[in-house]
């Protein structure tokens, strides 16, 4: 029971507060139109798709930075 409290108490750790500015995502709807991923920079001008559940273009932006991510990490410098 310690154990699994302690891994719940790292994972709640690991969030981030609920606060302005600390969104993942925002929607313009005006005066021009746009959503877009504040983790990954990806951006798109069909809001109204992105807001009726077409997610998967945001869902591989994140993917592929997640990714791109791991690779930095566990690259050696060069010397």
């Amino acid at each position: 029971m310690e154990k699994k409290r302690a891994e719940n108490k790292a994972i709640e750790d690991a969030k981030m507060d609920i606060a302005w500015g600390s969104q993942i995502r925002s929607y313009v709807l005006h005066p021009y139109r746009m959503a877009k991923d504040h983790r990954t920079k990806y951006e798109v001008g069909d809001v109204d798709r992105v807001l009726d559940g077409d997610l998967d273009p945001f869902i591989k932006a994140y993917l592929v930075s997640r990714r791109d991510a791991g690779r930095l990490a566990t690259e050696t410098p060069r010397n």
